[in-house]
C-alpha cells in the first residue's frame, strides 16, 4: 500500500520545491496540506499551495487554512528570503481548487484517524498548527507512523540562537516535543535542523541536471531579455522551480552563502519518505521561551534517558540529489 503522507506547509521557496518531490514521489500518496503562516502570511500561502498544485496536476489533493500567528507573540514573516508571494520570482495562475471548509487541525485529525498507524506526517515550517491539533486529540502522536519536522539548530555556529521555524513560535514547538515524548517515546519526531539540511546545497549546475530529464536548459544568470526567451521554452514545473530557485539563489549570495540555495524542507520530505537517508541520534530536546535574544533556541540534551525526538546526524548529499533529480526531472518530464 502507498504510504499516505500529510504535509504541514508555510510555503516559501524550499516548501514549494518539497511539495514538488512529495508528488514526484511514487512511494507516497499527498492526501492533505495544511497552511500555516511563516515565510508569507497564510492567505498566501494557501494560495501558493493551491496554484502549485494545479501546476503539478494535482488539484484534487485538499488545503487547509491554519494558523496565521504563534500562540504567543509577534508574526515575523521570511519574504526578504523567498520573495513577496513566497515563490520568489515564480508567477503562477491562481489555482481552481477551493480550500477545506474546516481548519488545519481539523484536518490533521481527519487524516490521521482515517489512516491510523500509517500516516506519515511532515512538518516544514511553524508548529503552530501540530500544537493546536494535539489540544484537540492528545492521542495524535500514536495514531501517526512517523512526524518529520524541518527546525531547530544543534550543533555548530547556528545553535546559539533561533531557527526560523522554531523561533516563530517557541511554545508551540515545545508543546510538540513534550508531547511526543510523553505519548509515543517509540514514535518519535524526526527533525532535520540547519546543521543537517545545510549540507543540501543546490546550485545552478545540480538545476541543470534536473531540467535535463525534461529537455530543458536553464539559465540562472544573464539578461531579462535572455531568460525570458528560454522561458517561453521551458516545461510548467521547471520554469517555476528555476524561477523560484533564482530568487532564492540570489537571497543567499546577498548573505554571503554563494550562488546556492539550501534545501531545508526538500531534505526533510525526502527523509519522511525514506527515513534511512539521515542518520540519527536521540536527544531530549528543550525549546528556550524566556524572552531575550535565545528565545526560541533548540536545546539538546543527548545524553537524556527519556528523549523527546531524533535528531539528524548525518546525510549524504550525493544520495540526495541522485533520488532528487532523477524524480523531480521524471515527473516534469511527464507533466510536461
Amino acid at each position: 500500500m502507498t504510504p499516505p503522507v500529510f504535509a504541514d506547509f508555510d510555503t516559501g521557496v524550499d516548501d514549494a520545491v518539497a511539495l514538488v518531490y512529495l508528488l514526484s514521489s511514487p512511494e507516497a500518496e499527498l492526501v492533505g496540506i495544511a497552511a500555516t503562516g511563516g515565510n508569507v502570511a497564510v492567505q498566501q500561502v494557501c494560495r501558493n499551495n493551491l496554484a502549485l498544485l494545479e501546476l503539478c496536476g494535482a488539484s484534487g489533493v485538499p488545503v487547509s487554512q491554519g494558523a496565521d500567528a504563534p500562540l504567543n507573540g509577534p508574526v515575523h514573516t521570511a519574504e526578504t528570503l523567498h520573495g513577496p508571494q513566497g515563490l520568489g520570482y515564480a508567477e503562477l495562475p491562481p489555482g481552481t481548487g477551493q480550500l477545506t471548509g474546516y481548519d488545519a487541525a481539523a484536518a490533521w485529525v481527519a487524516a490521521a484517524r482515517e489512516h491510523p498507524g500509517q500516516l506519515i506526517g511532515l512538518a516544514t515550517g511553524p508548529l503552530t498548527n501540530l500544537a493546536l491539533t494535539l489540544r484537540a486529540e492528545p492521542a495524535l502522536p500514536t495514531l501517526v507512523r512517523r512526524l518529520v519536522i524541518m527546525g531547530g539548530a544543534f550543533e555548530g555556529e547556528r545553535s546559539g540562537w533561533a531557527e526560523f521555524n522554531i523561533g516563530f513560535d517557541p511554545e508551540a514547538a515545545a508543546e510538540v516535543f513534550t508531547a511526543w515524548g510523553a505519548v509515543a517515546p517509540q514514535r518519535l519526531p524526526i527533525v532535520c535542523g540547519l546543521d543537517l539540511t545545510r549540507h543540501i546545497a543546490i546550485t545552478p549546475a545540480i538545476l541543470a541536471r534536473l531540467a535535463a530529464p525534461a529537455d530543458n536548459p536553464v539559465v540562472q544568470r544573464g539578461s531579462t531579455k535572455e531568460r525570458r526567451s528560454w522561458n517561453r521554452r521551458m516545461n510548467p514545473v521547471v520554469r517555476m522551480l528555476n524561477d523560484a530557485l533564482r530568487f532564492y539563489f540570489e537571497a543567499h549570495e546577498a548573505r554571503g552563502h554563494g550562488y546556492l540555495a539550501y534545501l531545508h524542507d526538500p531534505l526533510a520530505a525526502a527523509v519522511a519518505l525514506e527515513p534511512e537517508l539521515v542518520t540519527t541520534r536521540p536527544a531530549a530536546l528543550r525549546v528556550e521561551l524566556a524572552p531575550g535574544a535565545a528565545r526560541g533556541r533548540t536545546i539538546p540534551d543527548w545524553d537524556a534517558r527519556h528523549p523527546n525526538a531524533l535528531i539528524g546526524v548525518g546525510v549524504d548529499p550525493a544520495v540526495f540529489f541522485d533520488r532528487f533529480v532523477q524524480r523531480v526531472g521524471a515527473f516534469a518530464g511527464r507533466l510536461g
